[in-house]
C-alpha cells in the first residue's frame, strides 16, 4: 500500500500537535464534560487514551524532522513535554468554574499517556519508514 508523502512530513505533525493542544484547551474550558463510560477511574483512562495521541504526534514531529535521534532522548522529551502540558492542563482547570483541576492522578494519566504514545510513534515511524512512497 503506498502512502501519502504528507505522513512524513514533520509539518504535518506539528500541525496536529498544536490542534492537539487545541482541542485540548477547549476541553479544559468546559465547565462539564459527559463521560460516554461511567467506571471508576475512566478520566484516568480518557487522560490516557489524549495524552497518547499528543505524545505519538509530538515525537513524530521531532524524529521525522531529524531531531531526537537517541530513542531514548525522543522518548524523555515526549514524556517531558506530555508532563508539561498536563501540568499546564491541571492547572488552567483551577480556573474553570464546575472544574477542579489540579489532580495528580490526572496529571500522572497525562505522563502514561505520553509515554505509550511515544512508543507508538517509534512503531509508526518504522512502518512511515519502510514505505518507498514516503521514505
Amino acid at each position: 500500500m503506498k502512502l501519502p508523502r504528507v505522513l512524513s512530513s514533520p509539518l504535518l505533525w506539528r500541525f496536529l500537535v498544536l490542534l492537539w493542544f487545541g482541542v485540548l484547551f477547549w476541553l479544559s474550558s468546559q465547565t462539564h464534560l459527559p463521560s460516554p463510560a461511567s467506571f471508576e477511574g475512566v478520566d484516568k483512562l480518557e487522560h490516557a487514551v489524549f495524552f497518547s495521541a499528543g505524545g505519538m504526534c509530538f515525537l513524530l514531529g521531532l524524529r521525522l524532522a531529524g531531531r531526537a535521534r537517541a530513542t531514548s532522548t525522543a522518548i524523555l522529551v515526549s514524556v517531558l513535554f506530555c508532563g508539561a502540558v498536563g501540568g499546564f492542563d491541571e492547572w488552567h482547570q483551577t480556573y474553570t468554574p464546575g472544574r477542579s483541576g489540579g489532580d495528580v492522578w490526572d496529571w500522572t494519566a497525562d505522563l502514561c499517556g505520553g509515554f505509550i504514545g511515544a512508543f507508538l510513534a517509534l512503531g509508526v515511524q518504522k512502518w512511515l519508514r519502510r514505505d518507498p512512497m514516503t521514505a
